[in-house]
């Protein structure tokens, strides 16, 4: 399904419905708004892990202009117009207090949207994120993963254009963002069937995602937040969480931290993530 916007087409999909049958009337269920990483990719990776939430909310699962299935022109992928699209993607079809919930890059829309748009949330998480790129961080840690070819590749992957460093990047450093486990086979899959479009994530990696600092835009969230980090997570580590957290205005914040997770705490401990979801999304 699309919807149109002024200067983009955006992919949307859902699952559970929005209104559901409460005796004699029609009662109105929560929207939760899922956010996909990236950018690159689509809303496609999530589904195995948010469809659960199908029973007590409406999901909708977006594609970010640029991204997976939605169009817009070049010079509009930034942050503040991905913000501003998912206010305008509510308001175009009548989505009133909903739930965001953004994962890597999706928790980066999340932060410019909720900054822009005070209060129109009822609720944020803030998943696998960061205010501001700690590269520093990411690639001591790639290196003592993948050795000093792993730390190589992130430094030439964050700074050059060339198909040959994301292929790379994608090959070495992307399986180190989860601990090994059985579903390693399962995450490759789901990056397979993901339309990926590099030309968007190397025109933000290399980009705004460099010089971005989000933090003083934080003070003007309005909306609950909770914010999720995985101590095995390389590209988005705890000191990017603590950061966020810290930022936000006083008594908003939630900080969530799992021992062992990775990049997109869903993906290691689902049970765990999906306990402290329903707890914080139940208000």
């Amino acid at each position: 399904m699309f919807v149109d916007l002024p200067t983009a087409r955006i992919f949307f999909d859902t699952a559970g419905p929005e209104l559901a049958i409460d005796g004699e009337t029609m009662r109105k269920r929560p929207t939760l708004i899922v956010m996909h990483g990236g950018p690159g990719f689509d809303h496609s990776t999530l589904r195995p892990y948010f469809d659960r939430f199908a029973d007590d909310f409406h999901v909708v699962y977006i594609d970010h202009r640029g991204n997976g299935r939605s169009t817009g022109a070049k010079e509009t992928w930034t942050l503040a117009q991905w913000g501003d699209d998912v206010k305008a993607f509510c308001d175009a079809l009548g989505i009133e207090r909903p739930f965001v919930y953004g994962n890597s890059f999706g928790g980066m829309v999340a932060m410019a949207y909720g900054a822009r748009h005070p209060g129109h949330a009822a609720r944020l998480v803030l998943s696998s994120t960061a205010a501001r790129v700690r590269l520093d961080l990411s690639a001591a840690i790639f290196e003592e993963r993948g050795g000093k070819e792993a730390r190589a590749i992130c430094e030439r992957f964050w700074s050059t254009r060339e198909d040959a460093a994301y292929a790379d990047y994608m090959r070495v450093c992307m399986p180190l963002y989860n601990p090994p486990s059985d579903k390693s086979e399962e995450q490759a899959a789901a990056r397979r069937r993901a339309i990926a479009r590099p030309e968007t994530g190397r025109h933000f990696s290399l980009g705004e995602m460099r010089a971005m600092d989000l933090r003083p835009m934080l003070k003007d969230i309005r909306s609950p937040a909770l914010v999720l980090a995985g101590t095995y997570d390389p590209i988005t580590p705890v000191a990017c969480a603590e950061e966020i957290c810290e930022s936000l205005p006083s008594g908003l914040g939630e900080l969530a931290v799992f021992q062992g997770a990775g990049h997109g705490v869903h993906r290691d401990q689902p049970e765990k993530a999906e306990a402290v979801l329903r707890r914080f999304l139940s208000g």
